[in-house]
């Protein structure tokens, strides 16, 4: 699902709890992660969180619903663009924009996951 598609799922609603729901069901749909990607996990996350990479596309793993929710945006956001283009982008503003309440534990872990993008 392409970034664009999420944020105007988003933006249809104003209730927290049907975001969380929509954010969920936007995880379901992480494809599987090939076996020759290159995973990394992510540190600062209440849950198990790895980001994997093969080339210029990424793929994430969670075991967390929502956090998998979280990972499919990034991802979304990030996948096809090179380090480069990665690096420009303003991942934090991007993912506020969507205007979801993933609580205080878990924004941690949204920033780890903008922290490894800005580093590839």
């Amino acid at each position: 699902m392409t970034f664009e598609k999420i944020k105007h799922l988003m933006d249809i609603t104003d209730d927290a709890a049907t975001r969380l729901e929509i954010l969920m069901d936007i995880g379901r749909e992480l494809p599987p992660v090939p076996n020759d990607a290159v995973c990394t996990e992510i540190m600062g996350c209440t849950s198990f969180v790895q980001i994997c990479r093969r080339g210029n596309n990424f793929f994430g793993t969670a075991d967390s619903a929502i956090v998998r929710g979280i990972v499919a945006v990034f991802i979304s956001i990030v996948d096809g663009k090179t380090p480069a283009q990665i690096k420009k982008m303003d991942l934090e503003n991007m993912f506020t924009d969507l205007k979801i309440n993933v609580g205080a534990a878990r924004l941690n872990g949204v920033n780890s996951m903008i922290r490894f993008f800005k580093n590839l």
